[in-house]
């Protein structure tokens, strides 16, 4: 088995505006955040064990028990040195994000609530890394059980979001999580809701209620992950053969750590 577990992680620092909407100046660079991880032996194809999005912590079983595991320690991906200030005109969000990084606002999908906005964040060379979407009407998708599947959850972070706060099933947390189906396929977003009961869910939604008549809130990746066909794209989710890839990525890839810092650096403000 390997347990992943966040160890540090850094309050956000700055963010890039595109066009009318980037302000801000840049500050000194601040440590990333750091990962400790047990490796264990590796069996049959993995399976996916999930923890709380709740703890701190993450199981993925690959055929080994915990008594078979053995400790290592992943070094931190560092973040980017310099950061800058996003806002949108009416003050209602601010986060931060890599100076070379730009955020763009672009419109938000059909049925969103009245005054929602969606801001895109891509890297120089037009990577797409997250969306801020606000105003997301209030869903609750059904999941017969038969048609769910193991979630693991990678990392899992407390973040703050008093004027976001609806009622959730857990505090908001910045998590990365992955699903299982012919592949693990992971997603990374702030949610105040668990995947699933019992480890198992249809899909995972980086959603946080938000107040009464706000609508929800979801900064992220994608608003949801779920196991995809062989046959349908999977971008912006990403796919993993194993578990360990996941973590690998989660504690060695410095688009993680930006994007981590950057999703925890976000204010909401009614």
């Amino acid at each position: 088995m390997r347990r992943i577990a966040s160890a540090g992680v850094l309050p956000g620092t700055a963010v890039l505006l595109a066009g009318a909407l980037l302000a801000g100046c840049s500050t000194p660079p601040k440590s990333g955040p750091a990962w400790t991880a047990e490796a264990g032996d590796s069996g049959a194809a993995p399976t996916a064990t999930a923890s709380p999005e709740g703890s701190a912590t993450a199981a993925a079983s690959a055929g080994a028990t915990p008594a078979a595991s053995g400790s290592a320690t992943a070094q931190p991906a560092a973040t980017a040195s310099a950061w800058k200030t996003f806002s949108d005109p009416a003050k209602t969000v601010v986060f931060e994000l890599p100076e070379t990084w730009i955020a763009q606002a672009v419109p938000p999908e059909e049925g969103t609530l009245p005054g929602a906005i969606k801001i895109e964040v891509k890297k120089p060379d037009g990577t797409f890394m997250a969306a801020l979407r606000t105003g997301l009407p209030p869903s609750s998708a059904d999941c017969p059980e038969d048609a769910r599947r193991p979630y693991t959850v990678i990392s899992s972070v407390p973040v703050e979001l008093s004027a976001a706060g609806g009622e959730g099933t857990i505090p908001p947390r910045v998590v990365f999580r992955a699903i299982q189906g012919y592949r693990f396929f992971g997603s990374y977003g702030i949610t105040n809701l668990i995947g699933g009961p019992d480890g198992q869910a249809c899909e995972l939604r980086n959603i946080v209620r938000g107040p009464a008549g706000k609508g929800d809130y979801s900064f992220g990746d994608l608003v949801s992950v779920r196991a995809f066909a062989p046959d349908e794209k999977v971008a912006p989710a990403k796919a993993f053969d194993t578990l360990e890839q996941a973590a690998k990525y989660a504690s060695e890839s410095a688009d993680f750590a930006n994007v981590q810092r950057m999703l925890m650096s976000l204010e909401i403000k009614n």
